[in-house]
């Protein structure tokens, strides 16, 4: 209600508009929002229940408050909302199924292109852990999201199949989602991602994410992503790879180096014996003198672009290596701690399914860009902040801002 001595004019303006989503609107604004749903032609009609930009906004609420049905995700973005009786128009809850028509008329499109848009690295200069020398450090890797059984889904992405159990012809309990993300590693902000089936491996989604990379990004990646190919397609923007490679891949000595690296060069499985159109690297091995690690077959192999030791001296780049760790935190961030952890996605069809990953991933980004903001505010390492701390935060703000007119 209105305070003392303010008087409420009435408007022909929607209560839909005015919705406040604390953390999700100040990283993805209403006008941003809008201009992509344009862009992918879902923009809707004015005076609907469920204008596309609400329910963008909502996909991304679901996403944050994971474990909550669709009417209790808008009660929360509109609890509090107790002087709507002013508007011409109230915004009244939609149902569940109203919720799910929307969703399926929206599409996937909107919420790709938004992390397309928004999701970029956020270490400054001066934020601490982002850098190695000059370089930009990110790390790519894969992980899967379990999805409802149904038929639809179970035909577009998959099942996985293992050891004994695809022997006996047991199969998995649920389908799953293959994604394969890049990440800063100072930041854990997951700045490209792409998904697929999980019968897609993760070096084959791959590259579809090498696009973006530049002068300047020093890429890390393990044993999995290695090959000709992709080695290839991740360098050819400009950008610098520290990749660790399988024991048994042949790597003849061209020239040793004086801090303990050396030159040898790469070639396509194809070519692995005739070795035509080789391409230079340079190899640091290493091993981890660690009591309690068990004693190692063989030394860590890493390749990299960087040929000149004395722009990145081996002992570095081993140390650096263990930065690619820090992408698996924030896929953990993302699975455990935001989605819940073990917990199903709750979209019953494929196009869903999509929609929600995506939601998830901007809602991480959205999160780490809070963290990042202050942590730089303060003058810390954003490593120094806790995620599940801010996503608590990030969830009490945005039931209390829906309650008030922005």
């Amino acid at each position: 209600m209105p305070r003392p001595g303010q008087v409420k004019p009435v408007t022909d303006a929607r209560l839909s508009d005015r919705i406040a989503i604390g953390l999700l609107t100040r990283t993805f604004p209403p006008e941003l929002v809008d201009r992509v749903i344009a862009d992918s032609g879902r923009t809707g009609q004015r005076d609907r229940l469920l204008p596309p930009r609400v329910v963008m906004y909502l996909v991304l609420a679901m996403c944050l408050f994971t474990g909550q049905g669709y009417e209790e995700v808008a009660r929360l973005l509109t609890e509090g909302l107790s002087w709507a009786a002013r508007w011409t128009r109230p915004w009244r809850v939609p149902t569940t199924a109203a919720i799910s028509r929307a969703r399926v008329k929206l599409g996937t499109e909107p919420l790709k292109a938004l992390f397309e848009q928004v999701a970029r690295p956020l270490a400054e200069p001066s934020t601490r852990g982002s850098w190695y020398r000059h370089w930009r450090v990110l790390a790519i890797d894969g992980t899967t999201f379990d999805v409802p059984d149904t038929a639809e889904n179970a035909e577009r992405f998959g099942r996985p199949g293992s050891g004994r159990s695809a022997a006996r012809g047991d199969r998995a309990a649920f389908p799953q989602v293959r994604v394969v993300a890049v990440a800063e590693c100072g930041t854990h902000a997951i700045t490209a991602a792409t998904l697929g089936p999980i019968t897609k491996a993760e070096a084959t989604l791959a590259k579809g994410l090498f696009s973006a990379l530049g002068e300047g990004e020093l890429l890390i990646a393990d044993r999995g992503f290695a090959g000709l190919p992709l080695w290839r397609a991740a360098s050819a923007g400009g950008a610098d790879l520290l990749w660790r490679v399988r024991a048994n891949i042949v790597l003849p000595v061209r020239q040793e180096l004086p801090d303990g690296s050396y030159l040898s060069e790469i070639v396509a499985t194809a070519d692995y014996y005739r070795r035509r159109d080789p391409v230079t690297v340079r190899v640091v091995e290493y091993t981890l003198d660690d009591p309690g690690r068990p004693a190692q077959a063989a030394p860590y192999r890493l390749i990299t672009t960087i040929l000149d030791h004395r722009k990145a001296p081996a002992k570095e780049l081993a140390v650096l290596y263990c930065q690619r760790w820090e992408i698996e935190t924030a896929l953990d961030e993302l699975k455990t701690h935001q989605r819940g952890p073990g917990q199903v996605l709750r979209s019953r069809s494929p196009d869903g399914v999509e929609q929600e990953i995506w939601g998830h991933l901007l809602v991480h980004y959205a999160i780490r860009f809070l963290m990042h903001t202050a942590a730089t505010e303060q003058r810390l390492d954003p490593d120094r902040l806790s995620f599940t701390r801010t996503l608590r935060l990030a969830r009490r703000q945005t039931s209390a801002q829906a309650g008030f007119s922005p």
